[in-house]
């Protein structure tokens, strides 16, 4: 491990000299380059993967901006605790979705505006396993990536410190503590360990990146329930409130509002020159030294398949066909129980007790790889959804409905196998900037299938088990990951182990498409940790030569 790596490793650094934590507002004072300016670095999009990695080279000193198309969000006057009002927070331009299982795009796995999606993700951010690493050698499924979870385990425990994460020691994969107690555990969670103590399951508080009482002029939590809605008393942990501000404090630029369009190669040197977007209805072009793509899983691809030129006629670093291929979502069914006792689940962080036992490749099962289980806390709306999955609707609908203080809820998150035809392409249709949207085909493996439904078994077996009385499922999917892998060899990915491109040089890919399998667990820890690891080595070797040369 790096001097610079176990420094990060005390979460303190991101706070200011008095204590407190930079505020997480646009602020008057940040620097701004002009578009003639050749920065260092310009990186597309701003949430897990292009926040960690804007913060990471600011402080060495190098001149970076982050374009995101959506605002520069402040919680206190832009959300509000209203299931329907955080609509503007998800990503809504137009895609189109086909392939035998479609997957609904939207609030549960995509993100508009600073900070991406992790403004309204529910929190948890648990490890990925050391098996994740390998799972074609070991299990003879999906693909080794080509670094190992030791690579990783550095900056998985330095973003745990910086954001912070509050949970219980961690027994499963590699194990491990957390810099924080554990939060007191809500109804929902109590029926979760109830009925995993009778099954003979271990179940575990956390992780949760909200800290367990105050930290900085951060204030602690207060239970309210709408973590995937937007935190608006800044609780919990985003890269609107850490990463971000102290990327601001450090001479970074973030540029809102901008919608990239397309990244200018030279077609002399093959070398990424700056991205072209549209910001405020006008044409521009930021020049830089190189470039950094974070658009997550749909329109990563779609970028880099928009990014033609005589030298990439089908599309930025496609010449083997990969980019947009083995996209990836969680399988998610949720599964809830009626009890006698009020339970009020909404009272908590929504994923707040959770079970990895079923995470690994069991040789007994029918299938490969595994799921995991989580306390979910549906709010109104959503829960009216959960019931009418199963075709329950008027007089039937209002008495469930008037039942929710009496439900309590567990999600699965399976690993659904990476497949090369589940991918993005380009459809014929445009949206306002004039861009061929992205078009995601998705369909799912008998793996798949059979593994969705033992997971429901074993949630249904553990609200038996605590006494429910009836129980309901929905079958859902979570989590995007994949479209624009890293590998050992251009032929089967996009980038290499350090997230930079095959292709081009001085182009980089930080966020959750690089993934070349998902595991059982929530991503946004492990992008982070990539971002970090990918702007070490970026920083360490950043190929002066070609940099200065420009």
């Amino acid at each position: 491990m790096s001097t610079d790596v176990r420094e990060r490793n005390n979460s303190a650094w991101l706070l200011t000299p008095n204590g407190a934590a930079p505020e997480h507002r646009l602020r008057d004072d940040m620097r701004r380059f002009d578009d003639a300016d050749i920065v260092d670095l310009v990186i597309v999009g701003s949430g897990a993967g292009g926040s960690t990695l804007l913060q990471r080279v600011a402080r060495a000193g190098w001149t970076a901006v982050a374009l995101d198309a959506g605002p520069f969000w402040n919680p206190e006057t832009d959300w509000v605790s209203d299931e329907a009002g955080s609509h503007e927070l998800y990503w809504t331009e137009p895609r189109q979705i086909g392939g035998q299982d479609p997957v609904p795009l939207g609030s549960n796995n995509s993100g508009r505006g600073v900070g991406g999606s992790m403004v309204h993700y529910a929190g948890y951010v648990p490890r990925f396993h050391p098996s994740d690493f390998h799972t074609h050698s070991q299990d003879g499924v999906g693909a080794d990536w080509p670094i190992r979870y030791d690579d990783l385990r550095p900056y998985y425990s330095a973003i745990e410190g910086e954001l912070p994460v509050a949970g219980e020691d961690w027994p499963w994969g590699d194990a491990h503590s957390y810099p924080h107690r554990p939060h007191p555990v809500s109804g929902n969670g109590e029926v979760f360990q109830r009925g995993a103590l009778a099954c003979g399951i271990t179940a575990k508080v956390g992780p949760v990146a909200i800290a367990n009482g105050r930290f900085g002029n951060r204030p602690h939590c207060i239970y309210r329930g709408f973590c995937l809605q937007g935190c608006k008393v800044n609780a919990k942990a985003s890269p609107l409130i850490t990463h971000i501000p102290d990327a601001l404090d450090h001479g970074a630029e973030v540029r809102a509002d901008s919608m990239v369009t397309s990244i200018e190669i030279d077609q002399r040197t093959g070398r990424a020159t700056g991205v072209h977007y549209v910001k405020n209805g006008r044409q521009r072009f930021q020049r830089a030294r190189m470039v950094a793509v974070a658009g997550y899983s749909i329109e990563t691809p779609r970028l880099l398949l928009n990014s033609t030129s005589q030298r990439f006629p089908d599309g930025l670093c496609n010449d083997f066909d990969q980019v947009g291929r083995y996209l990836m979502v969680q399988g998610a069914p949720q599964t809830a129980g009626r009890f006698n006792s009020e339970i009020r689940m909404w009272k908590g962080p929504p994923p707040e007790v959770s079970t990895e036992d079923f995470y690994e490749t069991d040789p007994s099962k029918p299938y490969k790889r595994g799921f995991s289980i989580q306390t979910v806390s549906p709010l109104p709306i959503t829960w009216a959804e959960h019931v009418m999955a199963e075709g329950r609707w008027g007089a039937e609908l209002r008495n469930y409905m008037s039942d929710y203080v009496h439900w309590a809820c567990l999600g699965a998150l399976c690993e659904f196998l990476p497949q090369p035809e589940n991918r993005v392409t380009l459809s014929d249709e445009r949206d306002r900037y004039g861009l061929p949207v992205a078009h995601f085909s998705y369909s799912q493996c008998d793996n798949d299938r059979t593994l969705a439904r033992a997971a429901q078994d074993v949630m249904e077996r553990i609200l038996t088990a605590a006494g429910a009385s009836e129980t309901i499922t929905i079958q859902r999917y979570a989590h995007l990951v994949g479209g624009a892998r890293m590998a050992h060899r251009q032929e089967d990915g996009v980038v290499d182990a350090d997230c930079r491109s095959f292709a081009v040089p001085n182009l980089l890919i930080t966020d959750g498409s690089v993934l070349p399998t998902q595991g059982s667990a929530n991503p946004a820890l492990t992008i982070m940790a990539i971002a970090a690891r990918a702007a070490d080595r970026l920083i360490q070797h950043p190929d002066k030569t070609e940099r200065e040369s420009q």
